[in-house]
């Protein structure tokens, strides 16, 4: 399955939760992303890369177990609790959505 599919499977299955809507307010960064409470969690990015927020900590885990880098949305600006995901990375998408979602939903 290839990243836009991926990506839609998530959107499909987290779209009809309580506060979850799609698209933020605003054009262009975050217009197709997931949201909870009107916050991104979770989107593609313009160059095609799912990319999910999570605390810094578990970013940096990840990070170092190779599953993703640090989303850097323009050179040399560095989002420390954004995650990139490996298009490679075997782990469960679906899980780390809902893991951003929730923690986007308790700050």
């Amino acid at each position: 399955m290839n990243k836009a599919d991926r990506f839609a499977a998530i959107v499909t299955s987290l779209k009809g939760l309580p506060k979850v809507s799609v698209g933020a307010s605003k054009r262009g960064f975050g217009s197709s992303a997931l949201c909870v409470s009107k916050k991104i969690f979770a989107m593609v990015s313009s160059k095609g890369d799912f990319v999910v927020k999570l605390p810094k900590d578990r970013v940096s885990a990840l990070v170092a177990a190779r599953a993703g880098s640090r989303f850097e949305p323009s050179k040399g600006r560095v989002m420390s609790e954004w995650v990139v995901v490996d298009p490679d990375w075997t782990g469960d998408w679906l899980s780390l959505a809902r893991e951003a979602m929730k923690f986007v939903n308790g700050r």
